[in-house]
Parts: structure tokens; C-alpha cells; sequence
């Protein structure tokens, strides 16, 4: 525990930069500390570098790009692999593990040892991995590397020590799976097929043994050929050669037919009696033309073959459509007797598994139900009801329903709002599925001891806000809200609705939420803000809209000088939706220049809203001139004040919400008055006026000065299905202020908004600067909704790329065509003080800027509930101005002793109940004021602000800079939040390098630096979000979320909150198969792979052909994976049952001996007694 003691008595002014710990006294603005202020501040930290570790805890979602499906049929688990080397592993609710091969290779093919904890992938790589699962987090316990052959099938029979791989070449060999070392017993290509075949028969697409013999293994190549060979004899017994290629192949349980899949659309059915030719060849979907041809179909990529006792057998494959029906869905045909079923599919079939109760394939299977592994979801469908309900998913496999285009987590909110949203969601939930028990609820997960209520909410493209619950690990929609109810559907032929279909003009740009209050805002792509209200109750309302003008005059960037007293105030009747102004006749632009209008039109009618979340306000921005608003970078709101701050490039907006009123509308500049920090130069009148249609919406839509070289940035990284390497490259080393990628300027501090050039319509690009719809926003689905932008916009001019905190900052600046248009970055309300005379804390909004620059604005609300909905809020003049290193990101405020001081708000309140006489409704206002803790030290309280470069912390009111830290000097801060963590609070930190730090509060000092990502893309930019609890989350692809904990806490319970894989469970007997079956059909039991397989009947394989790597899955996986006390637990568990295990072996071994010394003892008496009397020669 350390204390921090700092004398402030007698400062003087002096830079505000300066190193960690370094007392850089003084206020920013350069002026001397005039205001009276506590003699000393002690804040006892007690936050240490131990109290961090950084390590991932679970991850939610759909797994991205599946490529591989299996299915354990005793443990009842099942595992999706991926393009990327993910491995997913699914059991009942709660159990759910992702494990990573390192290489990154994709997975082919996934095979359970059935009932042994323990699962074998294929990877693109041509390595099989051995994976331990009975451990929570699995680990690879062996690796086979093939050198000289591609891996393109792997069978592994019930029960058995070795697994048969085949091959690209078309050999098969044998894998031991307990040592993972390859058999000298080897199937070569050329010995299965006949000598006079000349052509090579392809690659093994199907291994698998006999259910009437293991000892006969049924070899199928790609081109066709079918061969079952005899392990023990090493030959054939038959070959089948079909013209068409094979795709899979199915046993009938009895052993004496099988089924294949063709690429022709084909299903043929061959008895083992007569293999010259199938004795049934159908095509399902395939029709007889009039000319009595068959239709062409498409192939079947897999059939499987279940038999039922008490109904004829199921038939399920996919694929198999005629070609002539264009736009057809994907299908599953199931094929029940007579009746064939085809179910279609939103997106393309990548794998399916029929789950059977049995583990023995030589059993009457009996399917109960069908697993599909879909491109983009995953279904499982009802077999043993005749309509084939599919069962509803337990797990959140809809995250990315519509692309992800903003997260929000809180982790401490109110415990009564989990239940609230759940049952209002209920409500609106689907119906139709089946009323069986999911069928994957393998094992174990119960809730753990430190469990709190989490709330993550997910924007999407779409315009819908999803709200879970994230309690205990686990995630589970709650509500579902879509702000696009609000808006009128634009109507055909109006505004170039055809291109509509193709945009997401209602898109989530991002959220604000107070869990307490209730109160919901929403930023909309299209410069649009929706206010909500909570209710209980369904109520009949008329939304309110306010049209915003704001949008910076040319002149305020041209000469900031001339108009910077001259605010542009609203019109104060501005409360309704403003007509559009008709369009003008204008040379330049086809269409006319939009002028006063906004990107969406709001329903002016009264409504019929459901209980939940009830639209009260809209607010949106407004063309002017012909070019669209900018979109929304920062907003704040604060139930208890009644008030919402909004601010984009141009400028600042405040808004009553209780009145419906606007209370300031003002560009950065104005905002400033006479306490400008910066030397803005007025530029030449012969200059143009600027074109702010080149940066017509913030985004990583950083757009060129020259129109010619305008790029529409994309969300693509977020929200389109397919990941492009190149795209999320970042030169982490460069400054973020000069960074382009791919014409991507890919630094919160440097958004193209250069004054002084020219608009010069260059080819068709001049033209469609400008010719946008009423109701479209300038983005297009394709390039649709997620990675909007990592941080804010800012100035950047295309000739001058060096570092804009410097190029801002120095005295030198006197080219004309350097501009600093500044944008509004964060908001934060607040009680502080607005001034440093000021001897109580008022209400203030601090406004943070790309330049650094800190605004404090106080505000005077009437506090009589009856004078606050009638007399205005008075805000005051721009008071404090503090500065920092680049783009200011966050806010915090701390009382003197190091505690958070929490924003005031008001108790929620229904505003649909029922009125009660007695008891009139009152706003209940929760005021967390500074004041509070004047006993302790007197008046004031300490400011956090965090930029893109440095932190740093004032004491208010004087406004000293007490500690300062520079983050980074090689990268910039995405984001940064003041979290409580280990019951205390600090600063974390995540940096575009992909560095997780963590700094103690006040002091600033560091307490963890962890390269957690090595790449950070834009995705994980936008989305990467901190809560209290040592918590955060971030879309790891466009289908999932993946959470991490910085805290040491979270690391050591880590195993005891996630769900055990494995469950002991007593393998199923095999049914007694009968006299004559056994006699008739085959004694496969006295089949010994070990005596054929093994070193010594077989040799050891060419040590060229593959190479053993052993794995950390044992103990020493465990103790990487666990550390601290949890994981001692847990190795000495293991270590006990390891060892009871290995006394009951030999308690078992000493009876036995035991039993053996008795029965020798008896039979030795019983000879002596015969033999006692006998004389010698009688023997």
C-alpha cells in the first residue's frame, strides 16, 4: 500500500506535459492557481501490479467460416471447427469452450473418441492434433505432421486404438491414437484398385469398417471406386467401379448394403452380393424431361443411411437440386418411406449429422434428430416428429442476425433490470419449435459463487439494438429494440428508393444507457438520435422530433475570426419535423440542392408502442447547402439534469429533453471565445468556399480533400463474411496522426477536413458528390454498417501529413492552407467546477476535442420539479480550457480519496403507471455531488482526462495539473475508460498496437502492459469495449464476441466458472446380437487391430512420412492453463484420483493374487493328502 502525497501550496505555471509523478503544477491554460485548495491530498492506492493478468474468458456467438462438424453420441457433445483453427466445443447451456491451434490452419475434419474425453482434428496443414477434454480448458496432447501426403479422411471405429488416414495419393494408414505414431501397415493405392486399372482412382473420400466385420475396411476414392479391403488377409475382396464420381457413403447397420452419393445428383444402393452394378439408382430431385431425359442435378455432397425399428429407414442428404431453378435455397432432403421432405436453408449447408442413441454402427440406429451446420447459423431438426420442428438454440448463434455494428458492456448494473427485460422479451419470443429437450446437453456447468448481473448490448446494421444477459459467463438475449419502427418506410419511387434496398440507412452507430435511470439513446448512421423510455405498459404516443442545423459555415473555416461570435442558434420553434424544402434548380447537381432537411422522416402520426422501450425524442441533423450532416461522433446524456449533448466535426449541440427544447447549437470555434488556445490564421478571400460533402459522414470514412479521390470507407471488416488479411494491417509503428493504410486514414486525429481547395467535379465522381437522396445516407450495404470509425475525426490536410498535435500546436503555423477544424471527441456530465473561483460544484458538461483541448461549460437548472419542465436551463460561457496530447477520449472524476464519484441521475419512474392521487409523481433525483466529501477535505475533486497519447489528472477547482502520464508515443489510445477494479478503480488502456495497459489513479502509474493483439483491425477497434470488474469484450469476427479479464482475481476462478467437457458416464452394452447372427454373420469381435497394426506384425513407418510432436495437454497444459490456488486445487485432485485410481488397481491385483496363492494352497493340500500314503514306487 502506497501513499501519494502532494503539497500544493505556492505553484507556479509550467508546461503541462511532463513525465509520471512529475509535478507539473499549474493549469493548462497558462494562467496561475488563484482559487483556495486543500493543503494536501492522501489517497492511499492499493492496486499492485499482481492484482492484473490478462487472459480470455469465454466466447460467445456463432463460430466464424465453419468448416468441420462432429458429434460425440455417449457424451453428447458436439464440435465445430473453423477456417481459422478454431475449434468450438458445445454441450448443455453453460458448457461451452473455444479452443485455437496456433498454426491457424483450417480444420477438415473433427473425430470424437467416443466416450473417452478426448477428440482428434484434421488441419489444412496436414497435421492431426490429439485434444484432451477432460480438462475445462482442452490442450493438445500429441501432433502427427504428414511431410510427403495431404490428409483427406480420417475414420476412427468405436472402441478402437487406431485411427485409418487416408490420403491425397490414395493410401490409408494407421494411426495409433494412444502414442500418435504412425503403423508399418499401409493400404497403397495401387494395391487396392486391379493392376490392368490405368488411371489413378483420386483421393480417399471415405474410410469406414464394416458393421458386420471390423476386420474389412470399405475404401472410397474420389473417381469413383469403391474397394472393401481385407486387413488381415492384405487384399480386396471386391472392387466397385461407377462412372460417376463419389461424394460419401453410408453403411446399412446389418453390414450387406451400403449407399453412395454421387456428383451427377445420384444415389446408388449396392448388396455386397453383387457388386457388378447397384441394384438401385435414383435421383430424387431429378425429373424426367419430355424428351425422357433426366434433369441435371447438382451433387450430393453427403448421405446418411438410419435405420428404425419401428418405421421405415431415413434417408438425409444434401444437395442434389436440378440446376434449371435458379435462386433456389440450399436444401436437406429427408427421405422417410415413401414421403421425401425438403427443407430449405437461409444460408449454404457446410456439414450435417444425423444423432443416433447408439454408439455401435452395427445396431439398429435410431435417428432421432439431424444437426445442420449451416455457413452462417446452426439448426437441429426434429426427427421423430412427421412435420421436422427444429429445436430452439440454447446458445447465442444470432448475434451477427444483422452485422454487429456497436457493442456496450456494463457489468454492475441494477439487479431488478435482468428480469424486467426478460420478461417484456418473452413476450415477442418465436414459436413452432419442438418440445423436446435439446439433444446436445453434455457436460457439466453449474452457476458460480461470484456472479453479478452483466448487460452487453450489440447495435447492428439494421437498426436493431439486442439486449443479453452476460451473467455468470454465459449470454442470453433479452429484449430486442428496433429503432427503425420510429421511421416511415420510404415509399417506391420516392427519393431513389431503389437504392434504399441496398443501404442501411437505420444502422447503430453507437449507445447510451443508464441502467438505472432506464433512459436509452441511440446514434443512428443517418445523423439521427432516438431517445427512449422504459414502460411496463403499452401506450398510445406521438413522437417528438427536433431538426438540427449544424453544420460549420464555410466562413468559420475560412476566417474563424469574422464570425466567431456569432452562434448558430436555433430557431426555438423548432420542435416538430421540419416540411423538406422543396428542391432548386441547380446547375451543378441534377437533383437540385437539399437544404433543411433530414436523412429520414419521422412518423408524425400517433403510434402504438408495446411495454418496453417507448421512442420519445428524435433529433436529427439537417442538410444544408445541398451536403449531408456529419454523422454524430460523442454523446452524453444525464437523467438527472434532463439533458443531452451531442457533437460532431462542426460542433456542439445540447438539448432539455424534458422540455423539448434546444439549448445551444454552436461550432467548436464559438465555443471557445475569447479562451482560444490556438492561433487560427484567416485565409485568403479569393479562396472557394469548402466542400464538406468530401467527409460527408464520420467513419473510418475518412475521406480526401479531393473529390477525385473520395473513398466511401466500409464496415466490411466488421460486417461483411469474409476476413481479408490486408485490410486489418496497421503500421503500429508510425504515428496514428499520419497513418494511412490502403487509403484508409486509420488515426482518430486525422480526418481529412481541409479548407482551401477547390471543388472541382472531376468525371462522374463531380456529380454524385452531391445527388443523394432525402432518406439516403451516403454509405451502401456492401460497404455497411461496423467499423464506422476507430476513434473521431478530426483535421488533416492532404499535402501536410506530419504529427497534427505538433503541426496544431507550433507557433509556426502560417500556411494558408493549414486549417484546424476541430471536432467535438467526448462528453461527459457532470457535477464540478466550472471555474476556479468557484466555491461549490455546479452542473458542467466537459467537452473533449481532437485537439486536446478540454471545455468546461457550466449550466444553472431551476431544481423545483414544477420550475424545471417550464423555466429554461441557463448555460453559462465557456469556462475552464485544459489541454493534453492528442484527441481527448474519456472522462473521470474521483472524489479526494480515490473514489469514482458516479454521475447524478434520476430513479426510474414508469411514465406510462397509472396515477395515484395520494401520491403524486415526483422525480427522484440520486445527486453523487463532490461536495459530499468536503468533511474528509475540503471542497473539490479530482478530473481523469485520457486522450490518444497521454492521461492526465487536475485537481478542480484550481485546475492543477497534479500527474500526467504519456500512454504512447508509437500508437494511440482506441480506448480508454476509469474502471473499478479489485475494489479500487484505475485508468485501462487499449492501444491500436494492440497493447492492454492499465495505470493506478491518481498517480497515473503503470500497473500492466500486455501485447495482447499482435494485429488490431478496425472491427476490433470499433467494438473493443471496458466494464468495471477487470472486464472487456470485443467482436473477434463478425459472428462473435469474445470476452477478456484483466483482473488476477477472474484469472484464478476461471476453472472453477467454466463447464466441464467430460462426464463420466458407463458406455452403453452392445445389444446381444443372437446365436445364428453371431454364428451367420461374421465374429467380428476376434478382430485384433493391435496383433496387425502393431510394431511387431508390422514394422515401424519410414520416419520421412510423418513427424511426432508431443503436446502440453497433460499436466503440464494444466499448469500453464491454470494458476494460483484454483488450479493447485485442481492438480491435486487430479493427482488423488490419479492415485486412488492407481491403489485400487493394485488392491484389485492383490486380491487377485490372493485368491491365486489360495486356490494353489488348496489344491496342494488336496495332493498331499493323496499322496501322503503312497509308497514311492506306487507313483
Amino acid at each position: 500500500m502506497k501513499k501519494f502525497r502532494k503539497v500544493l501550496d505556492g505553484l507556479t505555471t509550467s508546461s503541462p506535459g511532463g513525465t509520471i509523478g512529475s509535478p507539473s503544477s499549474g493549469s493548462a491554460a497558462g494562467t496561475p492557481t488563484s482559487a483556495p485548495t486543500p493543503k494536501e491530498i492522501d489517497v492511499q492506492e492499493t492496486l499492485v501490479s499482481e492484482n492484473f493478468q490478462l487472459c480470455k474468458t469465454v466466447r460467445h456467438g456463432f463460430p466464424y467460416q465453419p468448416t468441420a462438424l462432429a458429434f460425440d453420441p455417449v457424451q453428447k457433445i458436439l464440435a465445430i471447427g473453423t477456417r481459422t483453427g478454431g475449434v468450438r466445443i458445445l454441450g448443455r447451456p453453460g458448457v461451452d469452450c473455444y479452443c485455437q491451434h496456433e498454426t491457424g490452419a483450417a480444420v477438415l475434419q473433427l473425430v470424437f473418441l467416443i466416450n473417452e474425453g478426448a477428440l482428434v482434428t484434421a488441419c489444412a496443414d496436414d497435421t492431426l492434433h490429439l485434444w484432451n477434454l477432460r480438462q475445462r480448458r482442452p490442450a493438445i496432447l500429441h501432433s502427427l505432421k504428414f511431410n510427403r501426403e495431404r490428409v483427406t479422411f480420417c475414420h476412427l471405429p468405436f472402441q478402437s486404438k487406431w485411427l485409418y488416414v487416408g490420403t491425397e495419393r490414395g493410401n490409408t494408414h494407421m494411426v495409433n491414437i494412444e502414442s500418435f505414431v504412425l503403423s508399418g501397415y499401409v493400404i497403397m493405392w495401387n494395391k487396392a484398385i486391379e493392376l490392368a486399372t490405368k488411371t489413378h482412382p483420386g483421393p480417399v473420400v471415405h474410410l469406414s469398417d464394416s458393421p458386420k466385420d471390423e476386420g474389412k475396411l470399405l475404401i472410397g476414392f474420389e473417381s469413383g471406386t469403391v474397394v472393401q479391403w481385407d486387413l488381415r488377409c492384405k487384399k480386396a475382396d471386391f472392387r466397385i467401379y461407377y462412372d460417376e464420381a463419389i461424394h460419401s457413403v453410408s453403411w446399412h447397420h446389418e453390414g450387406k448394403q451400403f449407399m453412395c452419393s454421387h456428383s451427377d445428383g445420384s444415389l446408388t444402393m449396392w448388396n455386397l452380393r453383387n457388386t457388378t452394378k447397384p441394384f438401385q439408382v435414383t435421383f430424387p430431385h431429378g425429373k424426367i424431361q419430355r424428351d425422357g431425359r433426366k434433369e441435371s442435378c447438382k451433387p450430393i455432397l453427403k448421405v446418411e443411411y438410419k435405420t428404425s425399428k419401428s418405421s421405415e429407414p431415413f434417408i438425409v442428404f444434401s444437395g442434389g437440386l436440378s440446376y434449371d431453378k435458379a435462386g433456389r435455397r440450399p436444401t436437406l432432403t429427408i427421405m422417410h418411406g415413401k414421403a421425401i421432405t425438403v427443407l430449405e436453408m437461409d444460408y449454404p449447408i457446410v456439414e450435417f449429422m444425423v444423432l443416433c442413441d447408439t454408439p455401435y454402427n452395427n445396431e439398429v440406429q435410431e435417428p432421432s434428430a439431424v444437426v445442420v451446420l449451416l455457413e452462417k447459423d446452426l439448426i437441429v431438426v426434429d426427427l421423430t416428429q412427421s412435420n421436422f420442428p427444429v429445436f430452439e438454440n440454447p446458445y447465442p448463434m444470432d448475434v451477427h442476425e444483422s452485422p454487429v455494428t456497436c457493442t456496450a458492456y456494463f457489468a454492475d448494473c441494477p439487479p431488478d433490470i435482468i428480469p424486467i427485460l426478460y420478461s417484456i422479451g418473452a413476450k415477442h419470443k418465436k414459436t413452432g419449435y419442438s418440445q423436446k429437450e435439446w439433444p446436445i446437453s453434455g457436460g457439466l456447468w453449474t452457476l458460480g459463487s461470484n456472479t453479478y448481473p452483466e448487460i452487453i448490448l450489440t447495435g447492428h446494421a439494421d437498426g436493431s439494438i439486442k439486449f443479453w444477459d452476460a451473467s455468470a459467463i454465459t449470454l442470453q438475449m433479452l429484449y430486442k429494440l428496433k429503432t427503425s419502427k420510429v421511421f416511415e418506410k420510404p415509399k417506391p419511387g420516392e427519393g431513389r428508393a431503389a437504392d434504399l434496398v441496398e443501404e442501411d440507412p437505420f444502422a447503430v452507430q453507437m449507445v447510451s444507457w443508464c441502467p438505472q435511470s432506464r433512459i436509452f439513446c441511440v446514434v443512428g448512421i443517418s445523423a439521427h438520435i432516438i431517445l427512449y423510455r422504459f414502460s411496463k405498459y403499452e401506450a398510445n404516443t406521438q413522437i417528438v422530433c427536433l431538426d438540427i442545423r449544424l453544420q460549420c459555415e464555410s466562413d468559420d473555416v475560412i476566417t474563424p475570426s469574422e464570425n466567431e461570435n456569432n452562434p448558430c442558434f436555433p430557431e426555438p420553434g423548432s420542435h416538430s419535423p421540419q416540411a423538406p424544402h422543396p428542391a432548386s434548380p441547380s446547375s451543378g447537381t441534377p437533383e437540385g440542392v437539399k437544404d433543411s432537411i433530414p436523412c429520414l422522416k419521422v412518423k408524425d402520426r400517433v403510434v402504438r408502442v408495446p411495454p418496453g422501450y417507448q421512442a420519445e425524442l428524435v433529433i436529427q441533423l439537417l442538410w444544408v447547402d445541398g451536403e449531408p450532416p456529419q454523422q454524430i461522433s460523442t454523446l452524453d446524456i444525464n437523467s438527472a439534469y434532463g439533458l443531452l449533448a451531442f457533437g460532431n466535426c462542426n460542433g456542439l449541440a445540447i438539448v432539455d429533453y424534458l422540455q423539448k427544447t434546444i439549448l445551444l447549437c454552436m461550432s467548436t470555434l464559438d465555443l471557445y471565445g475569447a479562451s482560444d488556445p490556438y492561433q487560427r490564421l484567416t485565409r485568403s478571400p479569393r479562396r472557394n468556399r469548402q466542400s464538406t460533402s468530401d467527409f460527408s459522414m464520420r467513419g473510418l470514412s475518412n475521406f480526401y480533400s479531393d473529390s477525385k479521390k473520395r473513398i466511401r470507407t466500409s464496415y466490411q471488416s466488421l460486417t461483411e463474411l469474409s476476413d481479408n488479411q490486408q485490410s486489418i494491417d496497421m503500421e503500429r509503428s508510425k504515428s496514428p496522426t499520419s497513418d494511412h493504410v490502403n487509403g484508409h486514414c486509420t488515426s482518430p486525429t486525422s480526418q481529412p477536413c481541409s479548407a482551401g481547395k477547390p471543388r472541382v467535379p472531376m468525371g462522374p465522381e463531380g456529380p454524385r458528390l452531391t445527388r443523394r437522396g432525402p432518406g439516403r445516407p451516403p454509405f451502401r450495404k456492401a460497404q455497411s454498417a461496423a467499423c464506422m470509425e476507430i476513434s473521431l475525426p478530426v483535421s488533416h490536410t492532404e499535402g501536410s501529413r506530419e504529427n497534427s498535435f505538433s503541426r496544431s500546436r507550433s507557433s509556426s503555423v502560417s500556411s494558408i492552407d493549414r486549417d484546424t477544424k476541430e471536432a467535438i471527441t467526448t462528453l461527459q456530465f457532470g457535477e464540478s467546477y466550472g471555474r476556479k473561483s468557484d466555491a461549490l460544484p455546479t452542473p458542467c458538461l466537459w467537452v473533449g476535442t481532437s485537439l486536446g483541448v478540454v471545455v468546461l461549460i457550466p449550466m444553472s437548472l431551476p431544481t423545483d420539479q414544477e420550475e424545471r419542465m417550464e423555466e429554461a436551463v441557463t448555460i453559462g460561457p465557456c469556462g475552464t480550457v485544459l489541454m493534453l496530447k492528442g484527441s481527448v477520449l474519456r472522462f473521470g472524476f474521483l472524489d479526494c480519496m480515490g473514489a469514482v464519484i458516479q454521475s447524478p441521475y434520476e430513479a426510474w419512474r414508469d411514465p406510462n403507471a397509472p396515477e395515484d392521487p395520494d401520491r403524486p409523481r415526483r422525480r427522484k433525483l440520486v445527486n453523487f455531488s463532490p461536495s459530499s466529501s468536503q468533511d474528509a477535505c475540503g471542497d473539490g475533486h479530482l478530473a481523469v482526462v485520457c486522450s490518444e497519447r497521454q492521461a492526465k489528472v487536475f485537481l478542480m477547482p484550481s485546475q492543477s495539473c497534479l500527474f500526467v502520464h504519456n500512454i504512447t508515443e508509437s500508437s494511440f489510445v482506441l480506448r480508454a475508460d476509469v474502471v473499478s477494479a479489485c475494489n479500487s478503480v484505475c485508468l485501462a488502456c487499449f492501444c491500436a498496437n494492440g497493447h492492454v495497459m492499465t495505470l493506478s489513479l491518481p498517480s497515473l502509474r503503470p500497473l500492466m502492459d500486455v501485447n495482447y493483439l499482435p494485429l488490431t483491425d478496425m472491427r476490433i477497434a470499433r467494438t473493443f469495449c471496458f466494464t468495471n470488474g477487470g472486464q472487456a469484450l470485443y467482436l473477434s469476427s463478425p459472428t462473435e464476441i469474445q470476452r477478456i479479464t484483466y483482473s488476477q482475481e477472474i484469472c484464478d476462478n476461471l476453472q472453477e466458472m467454466l463447464g466441464e467437457l467430460f462426464t463420466p458416464i458407463e458406455t452403453p452394452e452392445a445389444q446381444n446380437r443372437g446365436f445364428l447372427k453371431g454364428f451367420f454373420g461374421g465374429n467380428a469381435n476376434t478382430f485384433d487391430r493391435e496383433e496387425l497394426f502393431g510394431e511387431a506384425a508390422s514394422g515401424k513407418a519410414s520416419r520421412s512420412l510423418a513427424q511426432h510432436i508431443p503436446g502440453q495437454g497433460g499436466m503440464e497444459g494444466m499448469k500453464a492453463a491454470a494458476g494460483g490456488v484454483v488450479g493447485d486445487l485442481a492438480r491435486a485432485r487430479i493427482a488423488l484420483d490419479e492415485r486412488g485410481q492407481r491403489l485400487g488397481e493394485l488392491e484389485d491385483r492383490t486380491a487377485l493374487m490372493m485368491s491365486s496363492a489360495e486356490g494353489f494352497s488348496k489344491h496342494a493340500h488336496e495332493l498331499m493328502l493323496k499322496c501322503k500314503d503312497k509308497k514311492w514306487y506306487q507313483f
